[in-house]
């Protein structure tokens, strides 16, 4: 008997990586945005705000990453204790086990017999592949890979900084507030709508979305600058 391959591409295989990356893009758009536009409210100069939007970037791509790496590392240690636990309950209770996961199946819709003869055949197949599946939920797709989200973090975050420092570099001193905030926006607009398409979702929500969140951080950043009127430095 021949089978046919009919392949699709899900958007499920692209959490592990897209979720960081929307994350570190938003971030380094919004924060280094925000503080710029909140120093620049309080009155400091370009060549000022430049340093700020550089130092932000570089604290900023690094804290990501490793805020990332250390909380999907411990998401993997977890995936790691689960399926160890798991494999010894399959060589201590395999009857118990191979039961547990007749269950499983029975409450999916099959009937008895089926779920008892899928269980056996998964089991005799790989063990502890069919529990992780469909007991615990651990799947290829969204298992955890802490050094793919940590760099996925540190390159977005770093590639969103960059929108405000290009935008600081290009403006004339008297107009930098200005150009920063069109700017920010734009990117944001643009950041949420490559997401949602990523993500397969109507590109006007996730641009919206993110584009509404970044302006009132902006605002209130702005806001509180404005409390500090230093001049030129």
């Amino acid at each position: 008997m021949t089978y046919s391959h009919h392949a699709e591409d899900h958007y499920i295989h692209r959490t592990g990586w897209l979720r960081a990356s929307v994350l570190g893009a938003n971030d380094g758009i919004i924060s280094v945005t925000s503080l710029v536009m909140g120093m620049a409210a309080s009155g400091a100069s370009s060549h000022t705000l430049f340093i700020a939007c550089l130092a932000g970037l570089i604290s900023g791509a690094t804290s990501m990453a490793a805020g990332e790496y250390v909380s999907v590392q411990s998401q993997k240690d977890i995936e790691h204790a689960d399926l160890k636990f798991e494999a010894r309950e399959l060589e201590k209770n395999p009857h118990l086990e191979l039961e547990e996961l007749t269950i499983i199946y029975m409450r999916r819709g099959l009937s008895p017999e089926l779920a008892k003869e899928v269980a056996i055949q998964l089991t005799e197949k790989d063990a502890l592949e069919a529990h992780a599946r469909d007991e615990i939920g651990i799947i290829e797709q969204t298992a955890a890979r802490p050094i793919q989200a940590a760099f996925s973090s540190a390159l977005s975050f770093s590639l969103g900084a960059l929108c405000p420092m290009l935008a600081i570099l290009l403006s004339p001193e008297h107009l930098v507030s200005i150009v920063v905030l069109i700017v920010g926006i734009c990117s944001l607009a643009i950041m949420g709508a490559l997401s949602s398409y990523f993500a397969g979702t109507a590109l006007w929500k996730g641009s919206l979305r993110i584009t509404l969140w970044g302006i009132l951080a902006m605002a209130f950043s702005s806001w509180v600058g404005s409390f500090f009127q230093v001049g030129p430095i």
